[in-house]
C-alpha cells in the first residue's frame, strides 16, 4: 500500500514504515504530523485517485531530523565582460517517518 501526498508544493509518495524527506518543516523533533492532501492511495490494484484531493484520508508520520544537504554552487558568467559571481546554497530538510496510511 502506498499513497502520494502534496507538501511544500511538492508531491511524495509515501509507504508505511518509510522515511522520506522533505522541505524543512517547523516542528519539533519526535512531534507527530498529519498529512491531509492525499492526491492518490493505491492498495494492491485498487486506486483511489482524488479530486483534487482523497477525501476522507490522512497520512500519519513523525519528524526524525532536521539538516541540510551538500552545498550546490550557482556560478554566473558572461564571457568577454568581466562578470563572474559565484553564489553557495543549502537547502533545509526535514527526514519524516511515515507510521500509518488511513483510507
Amino acid at each position: 500500500m502506498y499513497a502520494v501526498f502534496q507538501s511544500g508544493g511538492k508531491q511524495y509518495k509515501a509507504i508505511e514504515g518509510q522515511i522520506i524527506q522533505l522541505e524543512k518543516l517547523n516542528l519539533k523533533i519526535g512531534d507527530k504530523i498529519q498529512f491531509k492532501d492525499i492526491l492518490m492511495i493505491s492498495k494492491g490494484e485498487y486506486f483511489k485517485i482524488g479530486t483534487p484531493f482523497v477525501l476522507n484520508s490522512t497520512i500519519n508520520g513523525e519528524i526524525i531530523y532536521h539538516g541540510r544537504n551538500k552545498k550546490i554552487k550557482v556560478i554566473k558568467f558572461r564571457r568577454r565582460k568581466h562578470y563572474r559571481k559565484q553564489q553557495g546554497h543549502r537547502q533545509w530538510f526535514t527526514k519524516v517517518k511515515i507510521i500509518n496510511i488511513n483510507t
